[in-house]
Order: C-alpha cells, then structure tokens, then sequence
C-alpha cells in the first residue's frame, strides 16, 4: 500500500502558492495604484518575484519525491480471529446457563470448580486445571483446605485464583460457625464436627483448636492454640486454663486433627487429655469433649470414655 504523503506534499504546494499569489496580487494592484511602476524593468521583475518560490518549492518536492521512490507505508498483519477464546467463551456461557436451569445436582465436581475458576482465569479453558486440581489434592476438600504455598505450586493457577479458592474456604468456616454461634454448642454438636472437619481436616500439620464456652454453653471464643509437625502439636494444660480464666469461660472443648487421616487417639494424645482435664477441674472449668479430626472421619474421646482421670 503507496503512502498518502506525496498527495499531501502536493496539497501543501499548492496551498503555498495560492498564498504567494494571492499577497503578490494584492501588493501589486495597491503598488500600481500608487503609481510604482516607473520602467519596463519593473515590469519584468514581476514574474520572477511571482513565479520564482513557487517553482523552487515545485522543484523541492519533485527531489524529495525522487529522494524517497519506493518507499512503502508499513502494512499490518489482519487481526486473526481468536478461536480458541471465542469457544471458550461459548463453553462457558453452555456452563453458567445450565448452573442456572438446573442447579448444583447436575453438575459434576470439576465443572463446579470449573466456574469458580471462570471468575479469576479470563478467556482459557480451566477445564484440565480443576481436574488436576481435585486429583492433586484428593478432592474438593483437599483443594480448599491446601495453603496458598501449595496451590501456588500447581501450573497454570494463578496468585488470584488460589486467594479466591482460599477466601471461599474460609467463607465456608465463617458460615458454619455463624450458626453454631446462634445456640448451645452442646445442641448443634453436628454443626460443630462438620465446622471443624471443613476448618482442619485437610491441613498437613497437626493444629490444636481450643473452643471456649460460657455457663449457657456457648461459645465465646474459638482459637487455634498451636501448630506443631505432621504428628505432633505440643500442648501445656497450664496455658489452656490460663487462657480460659482471661476469657472467663466455663467450659472448653478440645481439637486437634491427624494429618494422617486417621483420627485414633495415640497414647499421647490421651495422657495429654487427662492433663488438661485434671488442671480444668481444679478450676471448676469442665471440659465437654476431646474431638479428634481425620480426613475421613473424627473421634470423640467421650463416646469412647476417654475423659475420666
């Protein structure tokens, strides 16, 4: 494609001598009526002065014209159609409007994961990143109760959607615990074993939860007291009551989690139980439950009578 510069070289000639003439006309005819033609070589100076620019500037376009022959106004590439983008597009639309219709019971759940990850990773197919998510992780729980440090070591998972899979985990456990909140513990105690499996159940390190209760026994507080290894979390039956005296709590209940999935109490975990629950009753605080959390289940120390010292 030729270049547009030559016809507006040409325009800017043109206009020039439009100019020029025009002033020299206007000079000249206010000149002569002033009577300031006195010879005959007056009169032939007039076309030199008339002609003489706009010729030169004719002749300096023509060498620049000559100067830059051939040159070519740089072409760009069309625009190829992004057909990867639109049929993601379309398969993501086919998803939302059947979310819509009907409902989570028709969706499998790589395709529920599937939309979460629409609203954080644009125009790609996250369809093989929720499937290598779940199998990396075990499944649904396995993906939201992984750390940020480990979500970030899948490929193609980028810092917003790992933030974004993390903020639903712990909307969840906000939820859960809401309605615990709004009765006696000791009534909603389903409530309370699904809160902690969603809050602990996945993580790879033992962590120990203590929920502290008052008279009516409900909970005023709910803390993470400490984080130990992968099959260990120590515990000071000292801290645990003095903790429960600030918060002038009545009663407590004890968790922990197996990162091994396995909730079975070791030896350990029970003499450590019966610690607490000797320091606890000195100071008339009552300790309702021991719950042990494991990926596929959990274990009550008082429904194995595990609480008596």
């Amino acid at each position: 494609m030729a270049v547009n510069w030559r016809r507006g070289l040409f325009r800017v000639w043109l206009l020039f001598c439009a100019a020029w003439l025009m002033g020299w006309a206007i000079y000249l005819t206010m000149y002569g009526l002033h009577g300031g033609f006195k010879t005959n070589r007056d009169l032939l100076e007039i076309p030199v002065l008339l002609l003489g620019p706009p010729i030169a500037m004719l002749l300096f376009g023509l060498a620049t014209a000559w100067a830059f022959r051939g040159f070519k106004a740089e072409k760009k590439p069309a625009k190829k159609p992004d057909i990867d983008a639109n049929l993601n597009a379309g398969h993501r639309d086919r998803l939302r409007a059947r979310f819509v219709k009907s409902g989570v019971g028709a969706f499998e759940t790589y395709e529920l994961l599937e939309l979460l990850l629409f609203a954080a990773i644009p125009r790609k197919d996250v369809k093989p990143l929720a499937k290598q998510l779940l199998a990396r992780f075990g499944g649904i729980g396995g993906v939201m109760g992984a750390d940020l440090k480990e979500l970030a070591e899948v490929k193609g998972l980028s810092e917003n959607s790992a933030v974004l899979l993390k903020t639903i985990h712990a909307l969840t456990q906000r939820m859960l615990i809401e309605e615990i909140e709004k009765k006696p513990v000791l009534s909603s105690w389903q409530k309370l074993i699904d809160y902690c499996h969603v809050a602990m159940a996945h993580e790879t390190r033992e962590h120990f939860r203590l929920l502290f209760l008052n008279r009516r026994n409900q909970l005023i507080a709910d803390e993470v007291r400490q984080i130990g290894t992968v099959d260990h979390v120590p515990v000071y039956p000292r801290e645990v009551i003095k903790r429960a005296l600030e918060l002038a709590a009545t009663a407590i209940i004890l968790v922990h989690n197996h990162p091994s999935g396995d909730p079975t109490p070791s030896d350990g975990d029970i003499e450590m139980t019966h610690e607490i629950v000797k320091a606890a009753k000195s100071m008339d605080i009552v300790v309702h439950d021991h719950i042990i959390i494991g990926k596929n289940g959990h274990v009550s120390f008082k429904s194995l009578g595990l609480l008596v010292t």
